[in-house]
């Protein structure tokens, strides 16, 4: 009968002036854009129309109004301005989203009769939140991801589908965010699957509780507290029976245990639940979700119990998500992807390790990201960090001059930060180094002994002018002011530095600690030295400083470790990161790899395509793998096509024997070129030189002859001189090719022979305190005005579009192969902070190859090559606690 009640209320509404439903202002992103169609009458009849929403989807909605006996011409009215709202809805600017089909777009925004949104923005109020951007941001993307779930009063639904942000960017909020609207509209039982370990679920448990929970206690029923997972309830049908008119919370790990209790206890109240809409939101829906022979058949019985169920998964690294089998009764998003844009102010992947320049990208436009990164020698790993597994038994760390520099510094900060005395109170720095407990607890007594002899010390001239050079060096390379901020000078922390030394904590966070963090009573300095526990969901309140040497295999995880990402409110010039250099580049190539996985979704949402018809592409990496082996079964080898692409090198050896190579190489080239082209474009006081439709057959042998960096998957010559031969037989193009020879007129000269000489170009490499032998990292070669050294007229004021615009038309079926000799020393600018010399034993050649964008590609596709896992020492995730007995 509850349904012809509300249908009686709406009658009423339609009787009342202002309606019964109460709307009033709504926050300006929910509300702007709705005209008043037809005066006070119309808006009458529209707030019944919303009121019919709260019982009905809006195609029965409609029939009632009819009902009613409202004037067609109204209800037509009516359909026309619900259609705007869902229309502004769909197409907000962010997030961007695909969705399969025509999905109903019922939701459209909270009612002034709300109670959980509102007390949501009441406690971000309180907690420092601005209205605008940060509420009003937040506010647009939960409504778009609650308009894709299904109306909670249609029949029966089972809803897939994934929400992708970044890691320490507020997912927490914006999942709370999407419960409390459903909440709103009628949505009943809240599933919150907390990751896998206590630390995490109880957090989760914590922001719930204060943000929907404390606002309005009597609409909701726990099932979960903060210290105790889920326990079989008396009599599970009192919480969904007719009576019970509160939404009911669960917060779980993803415990075998803990899951299959709860898969039983909703299994007896079955009879009740067909009038019951579920949410279950999946907390790092990447982690133990996927392939899991324990979890993921649990997940799925949980969701077959609830007849009306939608699944939402919630992750920064989405990558397994992406590979599951889509025709399989799995958890493929097969509804929707939405992908939430970067919060403003948040330190992410690329932020710090910058990233390379993606297809169409203006390379110079691409930043390196901040000098935050601190090297760590190779031969200070085994200092901190076992070889092999049987050196964990007995293992001593050994403070190195780098864990002492970063311990240091975490002191320094801290006090720098009291300093300021604005922005979050605690600080904590993060070690990371291993998976196993016993490594972490090693560290305890060494780390402890630094702290005290640090206090002893306070007051030793030696001591602080150590301390002194430190902070000065470091205050120098990241300016303050950069961020907005104030540099603290020496003189001034230093009055703090013994209150932090004493109230410094060393504390071992892992699953067999029982001295964990704990943020709730007060501020805190600490010292967290954990693996597993610390690399995924859980936020490290005031995290400055970061230690991490564990080599890991794959990306997720390796995302999922950077908890040194998120907001760094106050102190935005204060954090630092020591690793070792291999694995800064690996972030690097995972800021890459990010991005690009972002553009991929954000391209499909504007090409009408459905999470069933696109597939997000996923780069490989020679040492690293996409994800688990395991999550990958599904998975095929991703179509990848050179067709209206650039390919260009940024990784070389530095060492004379394989430069050499190179060098005759690119001469046998230009000799070929003088030789066999139709037209020679000769600008020697530019630099330039071009040298147009020269035989294919060069071109391979050139390619075949040079050598390309063994780490750069993108430049492998086997298939690039494979799509070339395919494109020759099957269609016929790429016969002809022009090759440009580009230098710089101001840089000494480089002599290809046969009169071709230019200046060499400076193409410094990316900075590193320990760098690599026979290894350098240039990270760009071609500017975007180099994709057109072929074109008539100048390119100069041309985007990437325009370029491959006027290539299309001029040389549709021409390549494009530009030589640039690049200066062994090569020393960077002034300018380039995270730059240093190249310093090569012989004159580099970089390659650059621009392909024209065919009409068709058919079976000239390539597809990427797998990643060599051979010779990679790597520690796994330790999913042992998916399967154990304790709750």
């Amino acid at each position: 009968m509850p349904a012809r009640s509300d249908e009686r209320r709406a009658r009423q509404s339609a009787r009342e002036p202002g309606g019964a439903s109460g709307v009033g202002r709504t926050p300006r992103s929910e509300s702007e854009g709705k005209p008043n169609l037809m005066g006070d009458a119309f808006d009458d009849n529209y707030e019944t129309f919303k009121a019919l929403l709260d019982t009905f989807p809006p195609s029965e909605a409609v029939k009632r109004l009819e009902q009613f006996g409202i004037e067609q011409e109204v209800v037509q009215r009516i359909r026309e301005r619900h259609e705007q709202d869902t229309i502004r809805i769909k197409e907000l600017e962010e997030p961007h989203a695909v969705v399969l089909g025509n999905r109903d777009t019922w939701y459209t925004g909270p009612q002034a009769k709300d109670k959980c949104w509102p007390g949501i923005v009441e406690q971000l109020l309180k907690d420092g939140w601005s209205q605008s951007p940060a509420i009003d941001d937040l506010a647009d993307s939960s409504t778009r991801i609650v308009s894709l779930l299904n109306h909670p009063k249609e029949k029966s639904f089972s809803t897939r589908g994934l929400v992708v942000g970044y890691v320490q960017s507020g997912k927490t909020t914006n999942f709370t965010s999407v419960m409390a609207k459903a909440a709103d509209r009628g949505y009943k039982l809240f599933i919150v699957l907390a990751g896998i370990h206590n630390g995490l679920r109880r957090q989760t448990q914590a922001r719930l509780v204060q943000q929907l929970v404390e606002q309005n206690p009597a609409m909701w029923s726990q099932l979960t507290g903060l210290d105790k997972d889920f326990t079989p309830q008396e009599n599970p049908a009192s919480y969904f029976g007719k009576n019970n008119k509160t939404h009911v919370l669960c917060v779980v790990k993803k415990n075998a245990a803990v899951l299959r209790k709860f898969a039983r206890w909703l299994e007896k109240a079955s009879a009740h639940l067909e009038g019951c809409p579920a949410l279950i939101i999946d907390d790092e829906a990447d982690q133990a979700t996927v392939a899991t022979k324990s979890i993921n058949p649990l997940i799925l019985r949980i969701m077959s119990s609830l007849p009306k169920c939608a699944y939402v998964g919630y992750t920064a690294s989405p990558f397994a998500n992406l590979l599951i089998d889509p025709s399989a009764d799995n958890l493929y998003p097969k509804d929707f992807v939405v992908n939430l844009p970067k919060p403003k102010g948040h330190f992410g992947t690329e932020v710090l390790f910058g990233r390379y320049a993606l297809d169409g990208e203006d390379p110079e436009q691409v930043d390196d990201g901040h000098d935050m990164i601190r090297s760590i020698p190779k031969d200070d790993v085994p200092c901190v960090r076992p070889e092999k597994k049987a050196d964990v038994e007995g293992f001593e760390p050994f403070i190195t001059d780098t864990l002492r520099d970063a311990v240091e510094y975490f002191w320094l900060a801290t006090a720098a930060r009291r300093v300021r005395g604005a922005g979050n109170q605690h600080n904590t720095m993060l070690i990371h180094t291993s998976v196993n407990t016993s490594v972490h607890n090693s560290f305890k007594r060494p780390l402890q002994h630094l702290r005290d002899t640090a206090a002893r010390s306070i007051e030793d001239a030696d001591y602080l002018a150590r301390l002194r050079d430190l902070w000065d060096e470091e205050s120098a390379r990241v300016p303050a002011e950069d961020f907005g901020e104030k540099k603290v000078a020496f003189d001034q922390l230093i009055h703090e530095l013994p209150g932090v030394l004493r109230g410094c904590r060393v504390i071992m966070d892992n699953s067999s600690s029982e001295d964990r963090l704990d943020y709730e009573n007060g501020p805190v300095v600490a010292i967290a030295v954990g693996g597993n526990t610390l690399s995924r969901g859980l936020t490290l309140e005031g995290l400055s400083v970061s230690y991490f040497v564990r080599a890991v295999s794959a990306y997720d995880t390796l995302l999922q470790m950077g908890r040194w990402f998120g907001f760094r409110n106050g102190y935005a010039d204060l954090p630092r990161i020591w690793m070792t250099d291999e694995l800064a580049e690996w972030f690097r190539h995972l800021a890459t790899v990010e991005t690009e996985m972002r553009r991929d979704i954000n391209i499909y949402m504007t090409e009408d395509e459905t999470p069933l018809t696109f597939a997000v592409r996923l780069r490989t990496h020679p040492s690293l793998r996409v994800t688990a082996a395991a999550k990958m079964r599904d998975a095929i080898t991703a179509a990848s096509s050179y067709g209206g692409k650039r390919v260009q090198t940024h990784y070389f050896h530095t060492n004379a024997d394989w430069l050499r190579v190179n060098n005759d190489a690119a001469r046998t080239l230009v000799a070929k070129s003088v030789a066999f082209a139709t037209r020679a474009d000769e600008r020697p006081a530019d630099g330039r030189y071009v040298f147009h439709e020269v035989p294919h057959s060069h071109v391979l042998e050139f390619l075949s002859s040079y050598k390309f960096h063994e780490k750069s998957p993108e430049n492998d010559a086997d298939l690039i001189v494979g799509y070339i031969r395919k494109r020759v037989s099957s269609a016929g193009s790429l016969q002809r090719w022009n090759v440009a020879v580009v230098g710089n007129p101001r840089g000494e000269g480089f002599t290809f022979g046969h009169g071709v000489t230019v200046g060499r170009n400076t193409r410094a490499r990316l900075s590193v305190t320990n760098p690599v032998a026979d290894f350098a990292d240039i990270k760009t070669l071609m500017s975007r005005r180099d994709a057109g050294v072929d074109l008539a007229g100048d390119v100069a004021d041309l985007t990437d579009d325009g370029i491959m615009e006027l290539r299309r038309s001029e040389f549709p079926s021409t390549g494009l192969l530009v030589l640039y000799p690049i200066d062994k020393v090569s020393e960077p600018t002034p300018a380039k902070k995270l730059r240093a010399p190249l310093n090569a034993e012989e004159h580099v050649i970089g390659v650059g190859l621009v392909f024209p964008k065919p009409a068709n590609e058919d079976s000239t596709v390539e597809k990427y090559i797998s990643a060599n896992l051979g010779n990679v020492t790597i520690e796994d995730e330790d999913f042992s606690l998916v399967d154990s007995e304790e709750a």
